[in-house]
């Protein structure tokens, strides 16, 4: 976590009741307003039974044992079974909704908050940790259900109930209301200064938890280069002090809660001791009956229970309010892919053409400079140039993870902007060079769990770029489990099944990012004689380093800085003398030396 997020989540603590936030957080709970305000009402009504509970018995042993009268000690019982059945229920009622709605709104949160993520922009992810971001979609979401669950409404709950055990105890004596709660302040002051230290503790224990997800998620992703350069050591040392940074962080608050509770325990206990040594003397001058007596050593400690756990709901109600405004903000950020447009032609002929497009990933810096290219339908268009050039760029751009910052970006004559996003990048095939696979069958990481796809479809898409062997050697076929990021599965068969995944789709457009680059001899001769069937009849867009893939493309293009430098033929840029041509010298002494 960095220190702005620090500083915030600071500030956000220090308003237990941010109306804002909250007033956000009803949003979420509007689809369920009437489970909502019921619960208020049962809240209610459990606030008065618990007192009245109390006020029976004080009258049975006031009327009945007193005066011995049996019947109405049998009457004054049934009653308070039933009470006490009615409150049972009640209390039945209160729990399971109150979590149930609790559950049903935090899974509202999750998709809804998941389901923004999808949408926003790769700028976005390239300046955010991926372990701050499953902080917020688990652990900030986790605490947040608190809120709802044992939160505001179990604090409403607690201070209703307190109202209500004060008017009885007004109502029954106010001298012993007075002695019972002459002990109150003592409590009030400590519950606040527990509160206090608490709010300075939790900041810690959040930002702790941030690290240690964003170090844990990094590190075993990147296992492979920790153990292939032996830094186990070093890197479990590190994991070790974000470890015992935690451990002190939720020591901290351990010990205030240490604290705080048998201090409030004792101060209840010593309201208790002068109830009972006041009490006691008053009901031997008949200035107080016994049921009186018996009735404040119930309700002072049906006050003093839900005092003790208001701090902590305090606390609770602190972190779920920072949680939300991490939530919140993260809902707020509208760094989306803009999705107008509507345009889908029945057919995609694959005509793409920049006209003076300026491009940079931060403020003025950029990476692209007055790039101005065409590609007719079934052309192919060759990108070359040193790393960092900006030709994955292009690719970025065609397929708007990006937009422009001047130019435009044609496609069969209109801007990609007017059209249906889903239909512009299903028309556009990527195989990129890092082939990303997800845990789960070849099939699922092949249609990606689109239904529309079948295994016939599967099936001609793999013949056709020569994989149906490696797919029928596999064992279980495409049930075959590739395991997390294709663990399972060589890099040139990883590639093989991106492959096909992009040519399940038909793609009008295809782009290939280093797709040969990291295969074998082997393998890359096979993959080129079916690329050769994949691009026919195909606007084509190929980004290689090794030239030798690319010598009977359209048209070649060197990048260099961000700028075309040199476009034209094969041999038309060897004859030219300049860029290209140092660059095909340099690859073919490479080949001649090894």
């Amino acid at each position: 976590m960095n220190t702005d997020d620090k500083s915030k989540d600071k500030k956000v603590a220090g308003r237990i009741f941010d109306t804002v936030t909250l007033r956000r957080l009803y949003g979420f709970v509007k689809p369920y307003q009437g489970k909502f305000y019921g619960l208020i009402l049962l809240t209610i009504v459990l606030g008065v039974l618990a007192p009245l509970r109390v006020l029976l018995i004080q009258d049975t042993v006031d009327k009945n044992i007193a005066n011995g009268d049996f019947p109405g000690l049998v009457r004054m019982t049934i009653y308070l079974i039933v009470l006490l059945v009615v409150q049972s229920v009640g209390q039945y009622i209160y729990s399971y909704t109150s979590g149930w709605m609790g559950q049903t709104i935090i899974r509202d949160i999750r998709v809804r908050l998941y389901a923004h993520v999808l949408q926003l922009r790769l700028r976005f992810f390239d300046n955010n940790q991926v372990g701050r971001l499953i902080t917020r979609n688990i652990s900030d979401v986790e605490t947040l259900s608190d809120v709802f669950t044992e939160g505001l409404a179990a604090m409403a709950g607690d201070l209703l109930q307190l109202g209500f055990i004060l008017g009885f105890m007004f109502y029954t004596d106010w001298r012993l209301t007075l002695i019972s709660l002459s002990v109150f302040p003592v409590l009030l002051v400590s519950t606040y200064i527990f509160k206090e230290q608490l709010k300075k503790t939790f900041n810690d224990v959040r930002a702790a938890v941030a690290n240690l997800n964003t170090f844990v998620q990094e590190h075993i992703t990147g296992m492979n280069i920790v153990q292939l350069f032996s830094a186990e050591d070093r890197e479990f040392r590190k994991f070790d002090a974000i470890n015992v940074q935690h451990k002190k962080a939720n020591i901290r608050s351990v010990l205030i809660y240490a604290i705080y509770f048998p201090v409030a325990e004792v101060v209840g206990a010593a309201g208790t001791g002068l109830l009972v040594w006041y009490g006691a003397r008053e009901v031997i001058h008949e200035q107080v009956t016994l049921g009186v007596l018996i009735a404040f050593i119930m309700y002072i400690g049906m006050f003093f229970r839900p005092i003790r756990t208001i701090a902590d709901r305090f606390n609770t109600l602190q972190l779920g309010i920072v949680s939300a405004d991490r939530i919140l903000n993260l809902l707020d950020n509208q760094d989306t892919t803009v999705r107008d447009g509507d345009l889908e032609p029945v057919i995609l002929r694959g005509a793409v053409t920049f006209e003076n497009v300026w491009f940079a990933y931060k403020d003025e810096d950029y990476i692209l400079k007055d790039i101005s290219l065409s590609v007719k339908p079934g052309e192919t268009i060759a990108l070359v140039g040193a790393t960092g050039a900006g030709k994955s760029s292009i690719i970025n751009l065609l397929n708007r993870f990006y937009d422009i910052n001047k130019g435009r970006i044609l496609v069969d004559g209109y801007p990609i902007e007017q059209y249906e996003l889903d239909y512009l990048r299903g028309h556009i095939g990527v195989v990129l060079q890092d082939v990303f696979l997800f845990s789960g069958s070849v099939r699922d990481n092949i249609t990606l769990y689109n239904p529309n796809i079948d295994d016939a479809q599967i099936m001609r898409a793999a013949e056709a770029v020569g994989a149906l062997p490696f797919l029928q050697k596999l064992p279980g076929g495409l049930d075959y489990d590739v395991m997390e990021r294709g663990a399972t599965l060589s890099v040139g068969q990883r590639q093989l099944v991106s492959f096909i995944r992009t040519m399940v789709y038909n793609p009008s457009i295809l782009v290939l990012d280093e797709a040969t680059s990291s295969v074998d001899t082997e393998t890359e001769s096979l993959i080129q004689e079916a690329l050769g069937h994949m691009m026919k009849g195909r606007t084509s867009i190929v980004i290689a380093h090794r030239l030798s893939t690319i010598q009977q493309a359209d048209v070649i293009m060197v990048m260099d800085k961000g700028e075309i430098k040199e476009r034209g033929t094969h041999e038309q840029l060897l004859a030219l003398g300049g860029f290209y041509a140092q660059l095909h010298a340099m690859q073919y002494k490479d080949i001649l030396v090894s």
